[in-house]
């Protein structure tokens, strides 16, 4: 097709590449003469074009089929996926529609678990194998070779702790194999110490130990050799071992001990009574520790301090100290004892309180001599003692709690409660009643009965429900007695509750002071006391580690002992849990015995007040200032005390000198200051200002003032000088009318006073009566007879 589409070109159009070719070849007409030469060249290439043009159809001819081919292949397998697309839809459909596959499932449920057994029971086997090849494995290194046998219990260990941890992974699966090989390890343990305990065991009976062994003797060289293999075996057990554990050696070595003790101190002899817990067992516990604790040093000293030095336990005693380890076997006995004399203790509350103090200063005892601390070198050993309180600490506290309060009301119901221990103090200081030292005595006991106490929850509940509750049963006393004293005292009081004869004559004289001093004095005491304590290192740290525990439980509602945070601060302090650098243990108690001390002290400003006011009731009536004299400059101190003034200056003595007997030298300075500001009020509103006074009357009323101020400054130094302006009116109301010595009188001191202010106070300074100003020194001249003249 396309060979004749090219000649029909050829045909019809000249082809201008040929006629070019053609001009170029045929120039001339010698060219004609080469012409057959170039028609053959031409037909050579004639024939090249042909067979590439054949050549080129032939591979468009291939090409096409090949392309025709590749697209029939292409559409067959698309035509074949749609068909098996079309299949698996209707097979899915099939399948969707259809139950056979889940009952193949459930046919297949059964045999497929069957299998999941067959392979678990095989593992099973396997590791029970693998077990008892451990253990078989360790025992038979032993006794001679206890560092081999380790080997393989150790592995077995921790296949042990590995399954306990995968058990708990897999919500508790697999329980009794987890507990077999447990129970495999354990006893696989326990085995190679009995062997090797019983090496030791052979050792010790061909030496009749400890009865033939001196004390000051020295171990020979098999018996160091076995307690090595020991001590070695036992290595892995202490270094990963979170609590303390007793050292074999020592547990073998002790059993002797323990025999002995238990025959002593557990049997039905004398010696085994609970009452002799005390007095021969302990003591005798002791001593044996003490005895044998040099010999422990000097031979197996060495072999501890080689064997754990560099461990993690290289810094606890109880591994490498030998007294202390041989202290740690022996305990147990100890405490099998504490348990059996505890079920006397449980059923007499007397002998539980005595039996806990004598564990305590057992603990004690260990901790001093043999500087014991139980394998905790921080913290310390808690001792025998916190192991019991940890099971009955409450029952405890309930016998301590019924003594401490019998013992208080007992105080209390005392006939010489209510009395002022004048012997208290050295003058000049406060002086309580005996029952308030009495109170303060059994406190400081109860603080003496917990303070080695070492949990925070049993320190904590000992102070607020014994030594808070006794003060405050204490404190309402306190204050039951100033409201006795307000009823019977004010009139509402005694208008709405009625006063017996008794209730007043119990106050008469000094009754309604010394009931007040009592309350003042008790009041005081306490409160000092309680600050005293507040700065004791047993207290402190008691408040630190209160403030701590707060900080940590902020959150939480109970903050100790199943205490609130509400009810500590309550009772102790509101500065619990909080910032504040000021508070201290005793912060509520202290405010409200201050509360009750100053009230007391109130009462008591009153009472003098009071009982100034009716001592001076007949000498501010006194009518005879007026007398006249012939003497027109009189001396006041030749006159005798107005005859008025005797009872008055009586009374005044007796208070000034039983409030000095009972009170502090500040307190009672304190206290006197208002009474005397207003015994100055009195005599100079109702005497100074109100009475008119001749030469004679003036001189009088300054004998008479100087005998209340000389009584005064005798009893508190000083003091008359806070009445200086009642002291100078009356030495201006004393002018003389006339005066020898070329003084002041009386007329010119009124002439210059009454010129004008500025003279009245250059008069004023000129006597010395800087207290004075001219509108009081007017008026107390007008007071003078002579004057009105």
């Amino acid at each position: 097709m396309a060979t004749s589409s090219l000649a029909r070109s050829h045909s019809t159009e000249p082809d201008i590449r040929l006629e070019d070719y053609l001009d170029d070849k045929l120039q001339s007409t010698a060219d004609f003469e080469n012409l057959d030469g170039l028609i053959a060249s031409v037909e050579v290439q004639r024939s090249q074009l042909q067979t590439q043009l054949d050549d080129a159809v032939r591979e468009l001819e291939d090409a096409r089929r090949s392309a025709e081919d590749r697209q029939g292949g292409l559409s067959q397998s698309i035509s074949e996926f749609r068909a098996l697309q079309q299949s698996i839809d209707a097979r899915l459909k099939i399948v969707a529609n259809s139950t056979a596959p889940d009952e193949a499932i459930r046919r297949l449920e059964g045999p497929m678990q069957q299998l999941h057994k067959v392979e678990l029971a095989y593992q099973y086997v396997s590791l029970l194998q693998d077990v008892e090849s451990m253990r078989l494995e360790a025992r038979s290194h032993l006794p001679h070779s206890p560092k081999a046998a380790l080997e393989p219990y150790t592995r077995l260990k921790q296949l042990s702790a590995r399954l306990r941890e995968l058990q708990r992974a897999a919500d508790g699966a697999a329980t009794h194999v987890v507990e077999h090989v447990e129970a495999t390890t354990d006893a696989l343990w326990k085995e190679m110490k009995n062997i090797m305990s019983q090496e030791m065991e052979a050792i010790l009976k061909q030496r009749n130990w400890p009865r033939e062994v001196d004390v000051n003797g020295e171990m020979d060289s098999e018996w160091l050799r076995c307690f090595e293999k020991l001590i070695d075996l036992q290595v892995p057990e202490v270094l990963y071992s979170e609590s303390t554990v007793a050292l074999l050696p020592f547990e073998v070595m002790t059993k002797p001990f323990e025999q002995w003790f238990r025959f002593q101190f557990m049997g039905n002899s004398a010696t085994s009574s609970p009452q002799s817990f005390g007095t021969f067992c302990v003591p005798q516990f002791i001593s044996l520790i003490d005895r044998w604790e040099a010999f422990f040093r000097e031979n197996v000293g060495h072999i501890l301090f080689s064997r754990f030095r560099d461990t993690n336990v290289g810094d606890r005693s109880v591994y490498v100290d030998p007294a202390c380890a041989l202290l740690t076997a022996m305990l147990p006995v100890m405490r099998e004892k504490i348990d059996m004399v505890l079920q006397e203790g449980l059923t007499n509350p007397q002998f539980l309180s005595s039996l806990i103090i004598q564990i305590t200063n057992m603990d004690d005892e260990l901790r001093s001599r043999f500087n014991y601390d139980g394998g905790n070198q921080d913290q310390g050993w808690p001792g025998l003692a916190a192991e019991v309180l940890d099971k009955h600490f409450d029952v405890w506290l309930k016998a301590e709690k019924e003594f401490a309060l019998e013992r208080f009301r007992a105080i209390l119901s005392a006939s010489d409660a209510r009395n002022i221990d004048y012997d208290y103090s050295t003058p000049g200081k406060m002086k309580p009643t005996y029952g308030a030292v009495r109170v303060t005595d059994l406190l400081r006991t109860v603080t003496s009965q917990y303070e080695r106490v070492r949990r925070f929850t049993h320190k904590l509940r000992f102070l607020i429900d014994i030594q808070l509750e006794i003060l405050d049963e204490y404190h309402d006393r306190l204050k039951d007695s100033l409201d006795a004293y307000y009823t019977i005292t004010s009139t509402i009081g005694r208008t709405l509750h009625g006063v017996t004869r008794e209730q007043l004559a119990a106050l008469e004289g000094t009754g309604a002071f010394e009931t007040l001093c009592k309350v003042l004095g008790s009041a005081d005491h306490i409160v000092n006391t309680l600050k005293d304590w507040s700065n004791e290192e047993f207290f402190i740290t008691l408040w630190e580690e209160l403030q701590a525990r707060a900080h940590k439980n902020s959150g939480r509602e109970i903050l100790a002992g199943g205490m609130s945070h509400e009810h500590v601060k309550d009772r102790i302090s509101s500065a619990v849990g909080t910032n504040e650098d000021t508070g201290i243990l005793f912060d509520e108690t202290i405010a409200a015995y201050s509360a009750r001390r100053k009230t007391a002290e109130e009462f008591l400003v009153s009472a003098l007040i009071d009982s100034h006011q009716k001592a001076f009731r007949p000498y501010l009536g006194k009518p005879q200032w007026t007398t006249i004299s012939s003497d027109l400059e009189i001396d006041p101190s030749q006159l005798a005390i107005t005859p008025e003034l005797d009872e008055p200056l009586q009374i005044l003595q007796r208070n000034l000198t039983f409030l000095a007997s009972a009170l502090s030298t500040a307190v009672y300075r304190r206290i006197w200051r208002t009474p005397l500001e207003k015994l100055e009020d009195m005599l100079w509103g109702d005497v100074l200002l109100r009475q008119n006074f001749t030469t004679l009357g003036a001189a009088q009323f300054v004998r008479d003032l100087q005998a209340i101020f000389s009584l005064v400054d005798r009893h508190i130094p000083d003091s008359s000088t806070g009445m200086g302006t009642l002291r100078d009116g009356a030495q201006l109301l004393s002018l003389p009318v006339a005066t020898a010595d070329g003084g002041v009188t009386l007329q010119q001191a009124s002439d210059r006073i009454f010129t004008d202010n500025t003279e009245a106070k250059k008069t004023l300074a000129e006597l010395e009566l800087d207290s004075l100003t001219p509108v009081l020194a007017r008026k107390i001249l007008q007071r003078r007879v002579e004057y009105s003249e």
